[in-house]
């Protein structure tokens, strides 16, 4: 079994923290329950405003209940019982969170299906979760007499996310309310909020509910601490800087990407001084871009998250302190995280393994890859990475690595350096198939004007020579990337047309 690395200068606060006989590191206290968690904030401030969907309505705790117990009483009238599926189809909005926590009132299992899947995926999440109802668009959400379950424990299953499917069919990570509860405190204290900040606190969601992310690190966050949420059913730049100063934003979470085009913008001339935490993640961060974050948001504080859907979200977590010195790195172990590195090579890159309460117990229906991904209770994340005095670097997919003549190119170690190349905007780095290497190093680059030449003179200063690209790619468009900004590199790959190599070797 694997002995977890030692946590370094750890910065988070672990007080009420304990090990079970498992061995495994968890909160004391926790509600036991989503619903009990929800139940106890609108128990405290009935008024405050839960809710806002831009565009929309705005709705306090108290009538968020309400209408969530109705939705429970609804489900339970058309039969739904304990541990049933309900799928949720619906946009980012109020009626997905009432949907979503009238489900968890009912005792059923909440299963939000990503709005991106193409049909033949809805059909599979459907059909594999056994979804005995789906909340449509169009169509009215049940209602009945109010109800609300106040018998539900930590172990109980509460939802289950299905995988974007970068490296297969989706799979469902089974999310418990242990796991969603163990998230929101997380997130809590690696961000360092002040509970008593509670009331006051304004989130703004701007990436998908139906993603670990936008639920458990954003919505339930703020349901947890009585805060409020503000949700942008589609993401548009000009309506995001304009949520951000009427809602009096203080709190926002996104990529890389968005930050940067929103910093581009011509009419950010405007007052962000309310903004006072800025969390990103998914993508690597330029180094650049943290110091205009932080030139233009003087008074936020920064992080850079990561996590995966088994993870219930943050695994680890780089803290305002360390954003600047170390914007390649994704941070510390999470207060009740174990880390630990299968099989490490000379350079100290292994597997990065993940153990914790927020870690799911497996994959629904699916014995064969749940045992290959948990093992003696780590999760095997299928991301390389080193972990230096207890800071972690991800430097790839293990699938992703770039086998060029015998040496390994780890393209995120390359986009990394890429990102504060001169006029490249995003970046993705890939394998392209080569006779004599096996594989070479491909680069595509999202930019206006971008100068190849000077793109390369900047990587070789900073890169050894066998991983700088020899094929380049320039594009004005987007780079396909998953709910959670993670590149879609198999999509890359196969529709990328590289043409004649920039330099040789």
């Amino acid at each position: 079994m694997p002995e977890p690395l030692p946590r370094g200068d750890d910065p988070f606060d672990a007080s009420g923290v304990t090990r079970g006989p498992d061995g495994i590191a968890r909160y004391d206290h926790l509600p036991p329950s989503v619903v009990a968690m929800v139940r106890a904030s609108v128990e405290r401030h009935p008024e405050i405003e839960a809710l806002v969907e831009v565009g929309g309505e705005r709705v306090s705790y108290a009538e968020l209940w309400e209408r969530a117990a109705r939705v429970a009483g609804g489900l339970v009238l058309d039969g739904v019982g304990r541990g049933d599926r309900v799928a949720s189809l619906l946009p980012a909005g109020l009626d997905w969170v009432v949907g979503f926590l009238g489900t968890l009132m009912a005792g059923a299992v909440a299963v939000p299906v990503n709005t991106r899947f193409a049909p033949p995926e809805v059909e599979h999440v459907l059909t594999d979760s056994g979804a005995r109802a789906a909340l449509r668009p169009g169509s009215p959400l049940p209602s009945g007499n109010p109800e609300a379950l106040d018998d539900l424990v930590p172990g109980d299953l509460a939802a289950i996310f299905y995988t974007s499917g970068t490296t297969g069919r989706p799979k469902g990570a089974r999310t418990t309310h242990r796991n969603f509860l163990s998230n929101v405190e997380t997130a809590i204290r690696v961000t360092g909020i002040d509970r008593t900040e509670g009331p006051s606190l304004r989130n703004l969601v701007s990436v998908p509910l139906f993603h670990v992310t936008g639920c458990n690190s954003q919505l339930l966050v703020q349901l947890g601490l009585g805060g409020t949420t503000v949700v942008l059913p589609t993401f548009d730049g000009a309506a995001f800087v304009r949520t951000i100063v009427e809602e009096r934003i203080d709190t926002l979470v996104s990529v890389p990407a968005v930050y940067g085009l929103t910093l581009a913008r011509d009419d950010l001339d405007v007052d962000l001084s309310h903004v006072r935490r800025v969390s990103y993640g998914g993508a690597p961060i330029a180094p650049a871009l943290v110091r205009r974050l932080r030139e233009q948001l003087p008074r936020a504080r920064l992080g850079n998250g990561f996590g995966l859907t088994e993870t219930s979200s943050i695994a680890t977590f780089l803290p305002h302190e360390w954003a600047a010195e170390h914007a390649d790195a994704v941070g510390f172990a999470a207060p009740v995280v174990d880390l630990a590195l299968a099989d490490p090579d000379e350079a100290g890159v292994g597997e990065l393994l993940i153990r914790g309460p927020n870690v799911v117990d497996g994959y629904w229906r699916a014995p064969e890859a749940t045992a290959a991904t948990f093992v003696d209770g780590w999760l095997h994340s299928g991301d390389l990475a080193r972990v230096d005095d207890g800071i972690v670097r991800i430097v790839d997919r293990a699938k992703d690595v770039i086998n060029r003549g015998g040496e390994n190119v780890y393209s995120v170690e390359v986009e990394n350096a890429l990102a504060g190349a001169p006029g490249v905007t995003d970046a993705a780095v890939v394998a392209v198939p080569d006779d004599v290497m096996g594989e070479k190093v491909g680069a595509v680059l999202v930019g206006s004007g971008i100068d190849v030449d000077a793109v390369l003179s900047h990587l070789e200063q900073r890169l050894a020579d066998f991983k700088v690209p020899q094929y380049v790619v320039v594009t004005g468009d987007p780079l396909p990337r998953n709910p959670g900004g993670k590149l879609l590199k198999r999509t890359i790959r196969e529709g990328t047309t590289w043409g004649r190599p920039v330099r040789g070797r």
